[in-house]
């Protein structure tokens, strides 16, 4: 008997899916396999083809892809949540040091500008105090030149020098206080002799034997001087004249 496939040459070759009946149990060339059947090859019958593995591989990656998009959208989500929902620690920690080391700053600030000030004024005393303390010394030579003048033996060279040395002295802050007619102070005058008189109202400065002398608001020396104070004879004062206007 001669075997159905090699009678019909061609017929199974050029035919899809036909195999030989002695292959597992598949039915011969003459007789139509069921539609669907799966061959060898991962093929059926009909013409239809199984996807490749490749197109399988990449359409799982893009599953995954796709998970993964989703899982950082829902991730994203939740961090803004969280964001708007509750301020950061580590955020809210720096805004705290950054108050702290601000209040430190302005409080160092403040320290600093205080010290200079006590600084300058330290400074200032100082150098007024080292002024007046020359001032002292020269109180002496300015007694000699008021007496030298008062004599009228200042002339000449040495009136120019004088003169120049009470202006030094002037610009430099010292001045000089007690005149006749002064009201009497006891702080800054230094009284020596005493008399009453009716010309006078109250104690006033009459005699001055040693001007005083003050720089700035430092008294270096008082005015040694004499006073005059009312006997009780002095007229009183006039009384204010009444209103024109005014009837008894």
């Amino acid at each position: 008997m001669q075997d159905p496939v090699v009678g019909h040459e061609g017929d199974a070759t050029d035919v899809p899916g036909a195999t030989d009946s002695s292959v597992g149990g598949v039915p011969t060339s003459g007789q139509d396999a069921p539609r669907g059947t799966a061959q060898p090859d991962g093929a059926t019958d009909g013409g239809d083809t199984a996807a490749p593995d490749g197109a399988q591989t990449i359409a799982g990656e893009a599953r995954a892809a796709e998970s993964a998009a989703a899982a950082s959208a829902a991730n994203g989500a939740a961090t803004d949540g969280a964001a708007e929902g509750g301020a950061d620690p580590e955020l809210e920690r720096v805004r705290a040091e950054l108050a702290e080391r601000t209040a430190d700053l302005q409080r160092v600030s403040a320290e600093f500008t205080n010290y200079r000030r006590r600084t300058e004024r330290e400074r200032e005393s100082t150098v007024a105090g080292a002024k007046a303390a020359v001032a002292g010394e020269l109180l002496t030579v300015l007694d000699d030149v008021e007496r030298a003048q008062s004599h009228g033996d200042l002339t000449g060279p040495f009136k120019v020098v004088a003169d120049r040395l009470n202006e030094t002295l002037h610009r430099a802050g010292l001045e000089p206080f007690g005149a006749e007619g002064d009201a009497f102070d006891p702080s800054v005058h230094e009284a020596v002799a005493h008399e009453t008189s009716s010309e006078v109202s109250g104690p006033t400065v009459t005699t001055v034997m040693r001007r005083g002398y003050r720089f700035g608001d430092r008294v270096l020396r008082a005015a040694m001087v004499g006073v005059t104070d009312s006997d009780g004879s002095a007229p009183a004062a006039p009384s204010e004249p009444a209103d024109a206007g005014s009837t008894s």
